[in-house]
């Protein structure tokens, strides 16, 4: 085959051990995807130390991120490379050769491999090394040595697993190969194949077991709680068995099957909750398995399902970990905007109203002025203050019904509006009966539509917005990011005005456009570089946003780390540089640049921030800021009272310092607020700062950090909290908390000679 420019580069550093460093070092992101399959066989021979071993380390970590492509001979060479090496590492990476099959387009030369495929399964059987059961199968289907499968005692021991098995069995080697690619993966594994779900879901006899495997999980649960099958903890199935029950909920969630809703939401409440009042659990483990799978192929039923049952389990780690997967799974609904906003409308009527009559009184499920449901009980037309007692003694369990209505209802709309939001960097739009049928007209998704502006396009091209939504070819959520400032600044007083708090920050979303410094960078941007900010809560609110971050710390490799979030359909990735800091008083961050990699045949590749589009540079670059804005010292008030010179001069210049896009927001917001307050007359907004004037000094509340400068000599003054006096203030959007701390301290400061608290009194006088 044709090698590029710098495959003939790395081939020679690969098979001349005394070739010296190269100078430069090739570019690996140079290799195509045949090149990977050409040095792959190559890079498996190297051994030692040295540049040649350097140069295999490049070429397997771009296997594990990258497609290889393998023909006929690289197949082979492949092959014949992890037998070389048999007697030496004693195990031989199966999984990359079950790989192999499923990237050779032109068809694995079976006749060729099975030489080495028989050395290879004769070694491992030997050896009983059967990590990988399916790559196993399918490296024993080339030798022609089914018979090994007699090896796999265990898989034959767990029922669900011993069904999946003898289903296994009937494929050729490829078709094994394919469970291999969902199955566990080796080190060397190179990315899963993008098709690898269509491929299964065209396998109807595997179609068909994903529903009797999953049916006959629930099955065993019911008999647990039954009492048919004696309860142990974390023993309802095997590890085995979780997998193949795993595998089956994934299939089952990439077809959307009509009937997995019903049936997911049994399994997983019975799977959360011993039978017993213990708070164990039947499985634990199958619970997280298909709280993953959830997340891989997200529904909006698998969500709810999976909210229900962290309400229902005892375990309060099991709590936690379901609170870290469902933050995991929601985003990913933006992807699947075909069944994102799908929802039961739970027998609730138009506006989200539902009544329910007991007796002389009645019960009524509603949402409020924030948009969330409560419920209420009525006495014709006066509103009761509680339950009345009547109710409380006839109907106990109706009341605890509705209460777990309540809930549920809450869980669906909390889930629809994550699904929202995390699509609002792409720019798929819905049919416009579509978007009736599951938004406008649905009783409960209205509630959170009609507080949205939405686009119609009224003819080829052409959009307008209106709030709640109007009649179109096609609808999609507006975003200013395509809007102008004009028509920006007419949906904020619109909003404000209508007093519509809206579910989440739209009409004042922070808009990010490229700035002249990142045109000159080109493939990065600079902007929120050079931050030094708490890692424990970085890492945590990366988690929160749905950004995938390996933990940093004080070991070996754990100084350098990326975040990364995948966008617009999966379609684009964003990248956040962190490098963690030694010798640090607690625990600190410093940050670095952002990149953008496009999916380009199912491998990431760079991309200069030029080519990136408006609304997925906005929405990550809004992430970032929101990152260092949280998270950086400087939000620290009490930083410079620590006794900390380390990182003194960063504090006292993020904290007084030019603002960023949210805080520029924050200052649109305030300005439409602050003619509300009663303390409006005490109040004047600067390019930096709310000026509150008070009885005994004049304060400057910096609108990014919220701390607090005073005249005369701009004098720092320590405010950790304020009493929140913001009860019945109107905020067009869910606050990240900072907006309401500024409303707090100014309302505090406004009437300085009444404050009693002596650490502020001290202060202020001193």
């Amino acid at each position: 085959m044709q090698l590029s420019p710098t495959a003939q580069r790395v081939h020679r550093h690969l098979t001349e051990p005394d070739a010296g460093y190269p100078d430069p070092w090739p570019n690996a992101a140079g290799l195509t995807a045949a090149d990977l399959g050409h040095l792959l066989p190559l890079a498996y021979r190297v051994t030692g130390s040295g540049p040649a071993f350097s140069m295999r380390v490049t070429v397997t970590d771009q296997v594990r991120e990258r497609q290889p492509v393998f023909d006929s001979e690289s197949c082979l060479a492949l092959y014949e490379a992890l037998v070389d090496g048999l007697t030496r590492r004693k195990w031989a990476d199966l999984c990359l050769a079950a790989a192999a099959l499923l990237r050779c387009p032109g068809g694995a030369p079976s006749a060729e491999l099975a030489g080495p495929a028989r050395t290879l399964i004769e070694f491992m059987a030997r050896e009983r090394r059967i990590e990988e059961p399916y790559a196993f199968l399918a490296v024993a289907g080339l030798a022609g040595m089914d018979q090994v499968v007699e090896i796999m005692e265990e898989q034959k021991a767990q029922p669900l697993a011993a069904a999946e098995l003898d289903l296994v069995m009937g494929l050729d080697p490829a078709g094994r190969a394919l469970f291999a690619e969902i199955g566990p993966r080796t080190f060397g594994s190179p990315p899963e194949l993008p098709d690898v779900w269509e491929r299964l879901a065209a396998m109807p006899a595997y179609v068909d077991f994903t529903r009797s495997t999953l049916e006959a999980a629930d099955a065993r649960l019911a008999a647990i709680h039954a009492g048919e099958i004696p309860y142990r903890a974390d023993k309802a199935f095997g590890s085995i068995e979780t997998a193949v029950i795993g595998r089956a909920a994934r299939l089952a969630l990439f077809l959307d099957e009509p009937w997995l809703p019903e049936l997911l939401g049994r399994l997983l409440s019975r799977v959360a909750v011993a039978p017993t009042t213990a708070k164990t659990l039947p499985s634990q483990a199958l619970l997280y398995e298909v709280a993953r799978a959830a997340e891989r192929f997200p529904t909006p039923e698998a969500i709810t399902a999976l909210r229900t049952a962290r309400a229902l389990t005892r375990h309060a780690g099991v709590v936690k970990q379901l609170d870290r997967m469902i933050r995991k799974a929601e985003p990913g609904l933006a992807d699947r905007v075909e069944v994102a906003f799908r929802m039961p409308d739970l027998g609730f009527g138009p506006g989200g109203r539902l009544e329910v009559p007991m007796g002389e009184h009645r019960a009524v499920v509603a949402p409020g002025e924030d948009g969330a449901f409560a419920l209420s009980w009525w006495h014709g037309d006066r509103r009761l203050k509680a339950v009345p007692a009547a109710v409380r003694k006839e109907r106990p369990d109706e009341v605890k019904r509705l209460r777990e209505l309540v809930k549920q209802v809450q869980r669906q709309v909390t889930t629809l509006v994550k699904a929202l939001e995390a699509g609002f960097a792409g720019e798929a739009a819905q049919p416009y009966e579509t978007w009736r049928e599951q938004i406008a007209d649905h009783p409960i998704a209205s509630t959170v539509g009609g507080r949205l502006i939405w686009e119609a396009e009224v003819a080829p091209g052409e959009w307008q917005a209106a709030l709640g939504g109007l009649k179109g070819r096609r609808v999609r959520l507006w975003h200013p990011a395509r809007a102008t400032p004009a028509e920006v600044t007419g949906w904020r007083e619109a909003v404000t005005e209508g007093r519509v708090r809206q579910p989440f920050k739209q009409a004042f979303r922070e808009v990010y456009l490229r700035t002249p410094a990142e045109e000159r960078t080109a493939a990065y941007s600079n902007r929120f570089a050079g931050h030094v900010v708490d890692y424990r809560r970085l890492y945590a609110i990366f988690k929160a946003r749905g950004w995938r971050a390996d933990m940093l710390g004080p070991w070996d490799g754990g100084d350098a780390g990326q975040a990364t979030r995948v966008l617009a359909e999966g379609q684009w990735r964003a990248s956040f540089f962190h490098d963690y800091l030694y010798d640090d008083p607690g625990e600190h961050a410093s940050t670095d640049q952002v990149r953008f990699h496009r999916r380009v045949d199912g491998e990431w590749r760079e991309a200069p921030l030029a080519e990136v589009p408006a609304l997925v540079f906005s929405e990550a670059m809004r992430d970032v800021d929101l990152f260092v804005a949280v998270t950086s010292i400087a939000a620290d008030p009490e930083w410079a009272d620590r006794g900390y010179d380390r990182h003194l001069d960063y504090w006292r210049a993020a904290s007084f310092g030019e603002l960023p896009p949210s805080a520029e927001v924050r200052r649109d917001a305030l300005a439409r607020l602050l003619p509300r307050l009663s303390i409006a007359d005490r109040c004047t907004l600067t390019d930096r700062y709310l000026v509150v004037r008070g009885d005994l000094r004049t304060y400057k509340i910096h609108l990014g950090s919220a701390n607090i400068l005073m005249e005369p000599g701009d004098v720092y003054l320590c405010i950790v909290s304020a009493p929140d006096r913001n009860a019945g203030l109107f905020l067009p959007f869910e606050d990240d908390g900072r907006l309401a701390l500024i409303l707090s301290k100014a309302l505090l400061l406004a009437d300085d000679s009444r404050i009693t608290d002596e650490t502020i009194v001290r202060q202020i006088k001193g």
